[in-house]
């Protein structure tokens, strides 16, 4: 019997809901045979696919190692865990939650610093003042290091955050911090600030492949099952579907809807009888139902779709280039 095809998803609290939540719209139900408190479950439908429930950090760390195939966790743990992580892994979607910043914050009280180069300044006259270096508390080390470098940021040294680390200033442990952040508040609230062009990394969820992972052909073809599901998901989020009747629709009258309301006829031009199927941006479907109508259309219906299913796959063919490397 072959390996399963592991899936690693977070194992608590909203990225864990998020995450079933998301699989389950694209048709992949998530379930625990042995309740809540288990930390493997399956696929419906999929009898070879073992779901691996970790701590988002943990799933970077199993990617990286090759023990599961795909892993749900944030960018921001892929490049901080994972040493050369664009030869390692492959972003394959990013899934629309667990959005966060990793970010450089200083004291609110420093109002002469407002960007990386007035933190250069700072930092090379605290060391000629102080004798020392100024602390930086993170638990982003390497992302810390490969910013700070890149801005020609020197004299600092890292403290090891294990705790709360925006409350590091106010506990005289450091003098700033690089932190993780949504909304910025509790940064505030702890009377420190983002600088201008500290946004280290725009992070969010993402559905993640490893290269090390054992891909034989059952592998990749559970892959491709699971990211056509997606795909399709994705493809029909994107359109809504408009079907009509009206013998003057023509080729011109097609080419001037998908220009002017980004139409497609995936189905071809409409029938021997006038029917006519599109799928159209959900923004644009009250132009193109008066649109049509104006041009002899007697009624225009529209629906939602749950699923299109394309012959191509562009995340499965992600996937394949990147496993080609």
């Amino acid at each position: 019997m072959s390996a399963p095809f592991v899936l690693a998803v977070p194992s608590k609290g909203r990225l864990q809901e998020n995450a079933e939540g998301f699989f389950a719209r694209a048709g992949l139900t998530l379930s625990k045979a042995g309740g809540a408190r288990d930390y493997r479950g399956t696929i419906a439908g999929l009898d070879n696919v073992e779901i691996a429930y970790l701590s988002a950090s943990e799933i970077a760390s199993q990617l990286a190692r090759g023990m599961a195939h795909l892993g749900v966790t944030g960018e921001d743990l892929v490049h901080e865990n994972i040493a050369d992580a664009d030869t390692r892994v492959a972003l394959i979607e990013r899934l629309g939650f667990g959005y966060a910043d990793v970010v450089v914050a200083v004291p609110q009280a420093w109002i002469d610093v407002r960007t990386m180069a007035d933190l250069d300044d700072v930092t090379t006259g605290f060391r000629e003042q102080h004798h020392r270096r100024m602390r930086v508390a993170t638990k982003f080390i390497n992302l810390t290091r490969a910013f700070f470098s890149s801005h020609g940021i020197v004299d600092y040294r890292i403290v090891e955050s294990t705790g709360a680390t925006e409350g590091a200033p106010a506990a005289g442990t450091a003098e700033l911090i690089v932190d993780i952040t949504t909304t910025g508040a509790t940064l505030a609230a702890n009377g420190l600030k983002i600088l201008d062009d500290g946004v280290i990394l725009r992070s969010q969820a993402n559905l993640v492949a490893s290269r090390d992972a054992e891909w034989s052909p059952e592998a990749r073809e559970t892959a491709r099952i699971i990211l056509d599901h997606i795909a399709a998901r994705a493809r029909a989020n994107q359109y809504r579907e408009v079907r009509t009747r009206f013998r003057q629709c023509d080729a011109a009258l097609l080419s001037e809807a998908h220009r002017n309301f980004g139409v497609e006829a995936p189905f071809g031009g409409p029938t021997s009888s006038g029917m006519l199927t599109l799928h159209c941006p959900p923004a644009k479907l009250y132009a193109l139902a008066s649109f049509l109508r104006d041009h002899g259309a007697e009624t225009v219906s529209v629906v939602s779709l749950d699923y299109v299913f394309d012959r191509e796959n562009p995340l499965f063919a992600k996937l394949e280039t990147f496993l080609r490397r």
